[in-house]
């Protein structure tokens, strides 16, 4: 196995050891707490991208890669008539589960997502907080994963970190095989691996374009950028 593939496994053993303390870190509890001034615009932030999803409609059938412990898959299954879960964590899955009441509005996927194959397409394809794990040797392969998900007409939906907001000392060493990779300590004091890459907007955007896609990326002010994406017919 490459260092490349190492560190792809780690991460995976990463979040698997973090889902019981990720919902500490998304609602800003415990050591991830900022204080008052920084959580309130935290959540706002937060809030205004679950809005834009909402006004994005993710109707019909729905595939979130990455899917976490269930924060933006309780959005989608609100709006979309059946939602498609993924994850390589078992734990995570179960968090999603009580979190969404197993209602059987969404099907759960334990699976790898750079060897994960959909079987089926999408109308809207969703992931939060997961382009910034994809490592830049896979990130072709993954968009064309993206655009075979999707059905005629299908439309991409994202989320991820504009910048760092924890109190928590996340480190970040120099770039590895063009990725940027930063080593995480877990409240036990265990610490992994991540890859975690940051995006111009305007550049992640032109990029996207080029990449056959009619792209719109923007962001909330501080914390975080989205994009709403529809692919161009390839000749």
């Amino acid at each position: 196995m490459s260092d490349a593939d190492d560190l792809l496994q780690e991460q995976i053993a990463y979040y698997r050891a973090r889902a019981p303390e990720y919902d500490d870190w998304f609602l800003r509890r415990g050591r991830y707490d900022d204080g008052p001034e920084e959580n309130r615009r935290w959540f706002a932030e937060a809030e205004e991208v679950r809005e834009a999803l909402r006004a994005f409609g993710p109707t019909g059938r729905a595939l979130e890669l990455a899917c976490g412990t269930g924060w933006w898959t309780e959005q989608l299954a609100s709006l979309a008539s059946q939602v498609t879960a993924v994850d390589a964590s078992p734990e995570v899955l179960e968090l999603n589960r009580r979190r969404t009441g197993d209602s059987g509005a969404v099907a759960y996927v334990c699976a790898d997502i750079f060897a994960w194959e959909p079987d089926e397409t999408y109308d809207v394809v969703f992931f939060g907080f997961w382009l910034s794990h994809v490592p830049s040797r896979e990130a072709g392969r993954f968009w064309a994963k993206v655009r075979r998900a999707l059905s005629p007409g299908g439309r991409v939906f994202f989320v991820d970190s504009l910048r760092s907001s924890t109190t928590v000392p996340w480190r970040e060493s120099e770039a590895e095989d063009d990725d940027r990779v930063q080593q995480r300590s877990l409240a036990d004091g265990r610490d992994y691996r991540v890859i975690k890459n940051r995006f111009d907007p305007e550049r992640l955007r032109a990029e996207l374009e080029a990449d056959g896609w009619e792209a719109r990326v923007r962001t909330t002010g501080k914390f975080f950028l989205y994009g709403e994406l529809t692919p161009r017919k390839l000749p």
